[in-house]
């Protein structure tokens, strides 16, 4: 099995060294404009390779990604400090554009996994320029907010965050929704675990720590990277073994909660196809009034791309690299 990463920065890279550790496929190809940095990135990972267990790793161009079973994508523009993951859409969107064009014309036919910022709009994009069936493009989501969310909470209730079943929905951005009318421990809810404990979460507080926790990430080190190349590798899992694992992530939606044309990340059933399913979560009125603002958020950076861009005949020699989540 083959993965090709598109784009080479820090996300691409660590990535790239997540999949090697896990041993998941046989081959990784680095795709960049930066042909010496994904060199570079491949030679590195290599060396690391041959004291792990044997895949072959390089930099490679589209033609390499043609056969790849999943191509990530994890090229797009950079934000800096406060900025927000949507002010950077445009810019994203053209890097996107131009990847899943060359990728194409190759004539890749494996899954799109993007992760390029903002995701939910760059899924978007992909999807719409690929012609895949939405399936077939996936973003990776909240499924790293979701994270977050059982990493603080298990902080604040002294619990391992595998035992706690959470989900943080909508954007992966500053209007996401963590749903904690949905957070079973044991089988039990929030509140009724927090009870028993003799403890009381400030869920606002809570929910603000996983909305910020990029940015806090960048503020330190300029960048994130190990949380969602894990994120990655967990979705490349799915789809490679066939896991039909409920993940959230960010798909097209059809009707759900009332909301249609625009990716953004409910749980969906993932397999060797794809999103299988998608999922709704029972939710209170106030998370369901809150999922359909995020959804208002997604769709107004939708229109403020332009859509009538026309196709170019070549790849464009556009700088990709990653940015951070």
């Amino acid at each position: 099995m083959r993965i090709a990463i598109l784009g080479a920065g820090h996300v691409g890279a660590t990535a790239a060294y997540a999949l090697m550790l896990r041993a998941l496929v046989d081959e990784i190809v680095l795709i960049d404009r930066d042909l010496a940095l994904a060199r570079a990135e491949a030679a590195d990972l290599s060396d690391a390779n041959a004291l792990a267990r044997p895949a072959r790793i390089w930099a490679g161009d589209y033609g390499d990604a043609a056969s790849a079973d999943i191509a990530i994508l994890t090229a797009g523009a950079a934000t800096h400090g406060t900025e927000s993951r949507l002010s950077v859409a445009a810019r994203s969107a053209r890097i996107v554009e131009d990847c899943v064009d060359a990728l194409m014309s190759e004539g890749f036919s494996g899954i799109l996994l993007i992760a390029a910022n903002p995701v939910d709009v760059m899924s978007f994009v992909a999807h719409r320029r690929s012609g895949f069936a939405a399936a077939r493009v996936i973003g990776t989501g909240t499924l790293l907010d979701s994270s977050r969310l059982r990493q603080v909470i298990g902080e604040r209730l002294d619990i391992a965050p595998t035992a706690i079943d959470a989900l943080v929905l909508g954007e992966h951005g500053d209007s996401e929704l963590a749903a904690f009318s949905t957070i079973r421990i044991g089988g039990m809810t929030l509140d009724g675990y927090a009870a028993s404990a003799g403890v009381s979460p400030d869920k606002a507080e809570i929910a603000a720590l996983v909305r910020t926790a990029g940015y806090d990430i960048i503020a330190g080190k300029g960048y994130t990277s190990f949380g969602i190349a894990t994120a990655i590798v967990g979705i490349c899992e799915a789809v490679l073994r066939d896991e039909r694992a409920v993940l959230p992530v960010s798909t097209m939606l059809t009707g759900q909660y009332g909301l249609a044309g625009l990716y953004m990340s409910l749980p969906c059933l993932i397999g060797q196809n794809g999103i299988e399913r998608v999922l709704t979560p029972d939710l209170n009125a106030d998370e369901e009034a809150a999922l359909a603002a995020s959804a208002g958020v997604i769709r107004t950076a939708l229109d403020m791309l332009a859509d009538d861009r026309p196709k170019p005949t070549a790849p464009s020699t556009a700088r990709i690299s990653s940015q951070p989540a």
